[in-house]
């Protein structure tokens, strides 16, 4: 018998023996439907998923998104003209403590009307700060007008029930001829007013600064209270530079340069691959363990875990505040920023100290700080707040989208 014919025998003996009932067939079917067939049908419309369908999907879904927006942006200017005024003498919810526990400062300028992105925000934390009740009487809303002319018709409005601070109100506005400064430096230099203002009016121990279109989710206030009375006397966590609220869900997979998140990654495969072991073994009637299949199966559960989307497994953490997670915070962005009051006068003047032009934003000047000043800085898992606006107040944007 020849070589080659030896060779041919021995590899028909072989595909006999992998029948359908064999364990590598068996778990080779499991891979192939899963990813090939239920993963996708299941996430195709889902945003941050691999699985998505974006050619398909993309541009109806920002339109609806839009629309709702829209929508929304009405329901809130409603809210506030149903609302009897306070006549920005009082805090809209409560009067506060002569020195509030924790001021929340809603950066604002005038963009894209009909969306009144800022009523929607302010109406957001209004609710949640009643449902919230007597346990945040030492919260304290507060407005600050960045916009350059006179026209922010929403900011108007709010100053019948919020406190506000208004840049460039009563001064000479001499951005214009100022060459040097362009639209991110001044994005830097309104955030240094706005928390230098907070931190002045009020003295708090807390500020919380948060962008015009991000909108507080349900569960700001439990999660912040347990935060900071809680986790952020851990000595790992005391005196760091600032908290991030919000990292763009898209940035929030396994396969990203934050080493964390791959220990987690593995954390997942360790998990579930033992336990996705144990059911297959059981209901295939396989005697004893097998240590080949529980690879195979922490390496099946890291797959889809990852490309189903690790956001959309974050969500779970909302269950309670205790699952929240707490981790070195990375460079984009700033839609919410927590800063405990010593922090933020340091930042105060770690920002006056750079300057911030195209590809060096004030989130990246942020960043950049914590290795040059030996600062630490974190973001809490998952997202306290949602990214609501498509129209940058940096750039033009004729084609809105949800990527």
């Amino acid at each position: 018998m020849s070589t080659s014919t030896f060779s041919a025998a021995m590899l028909l003996r072989r595909l006999r023996r992998l029948s359908w009932g064999s364990t590598a067939v068996q778990l080779f079917i499991l891979t192939v439907v899963t990813f090939g067939l239920l993963a996708p049908l299941a996430c195709h419309r889902l945003l941050h998923s691999y699985f998505y369908l974006r050619n398909w999907h993309l541009n109806q879904m920002s339109q609806e998104f839009l629309q709702q927006s829209l929508k929304e942006g009405e329901a809130a200017l409603h809210y506030f003209e149903e609302l009897p005024s306070a006549n920005g003498s009082v805090p809209i919810v409560w009067q506060a403590t002569p020195r509030p526990w924790l001021v929340i400062t809603i950066i604002t300028v005038d963009r894209q009307p009909g969306f009144h992105y800022v009523l929607q925000v302010v109406s957001q934390f209004h609710r949640l700060l009643q449902q919230c009740g007597p346990q945040c009487e030492g919260h304290q809303l507060f407005l600050c007008n960045v916009e350059r002319s006179v026209s922010h018709f929403d900011a108007k409005l709010l100053s019948k029930y919020v406190p506000v601070a208004n840049r460039y109100e009563g001064t000479e506005d001499d951005y214009g001829d100022d060459p040097s400064t362009n639209s991110f430096e001044k994005e830097k230099q309104d955030y240094v007013y706005c928390l230098e203002s907070s931190l002045q009016t009020y003295n708090p121990d807390y500020v919380l600064m948060v962008e015009d279109d991000a909108v507080p989710e349900e569960q700001i206030f439990p999660v912040l209270e347990h935060l900071l009375r809680a986790r952020f006397s851990e000595p790992h966590l005391q005196d760091a530079l600032y908290l991030k609220l919000y990292h763009p869900e898209r940035l929030q997979n396994y396969i990203n340069p934050e080493p964390m998140r791959i220990l987690e990654w593995v954390g997942v495969g360790m998990l579930l691959g033992p336990l996705l072991t144990w059911i297959y073994m059981r209901f295939a009637s396989r005697p004893g363990f097998s240590w080949p299949v529980m690879l195979f199966f922490s390496l099946y559960s890291m797959g889809l875990v990852e490309l189903v989307g690790r956001h959309y497994f974050l969500e779970l953490r909302r269950l309670s505040p205790s699952l929240y997670s707490v981790v070195p915070a990375s460079q984009c962005c700033t839609p919410a920023m927590l800063f405990p009051a010593p922090a933020a006068r340091r930042t105060l003047t770690y920002l006056s100290q750079v300057y911030c032009h195209k590809g060096f934003g004030k989130d990246m000047a942020l960043y950049s700080l914590l290795r040059a000043k030996g600062e630490r800085a974190y973001v809490v898992e998952p997202n306290l707040v949602k990214h609501i606006g498509l129209f940058s107040s940096l750039r033009y944007n004729f084609h809105p989208s949800l990527l």
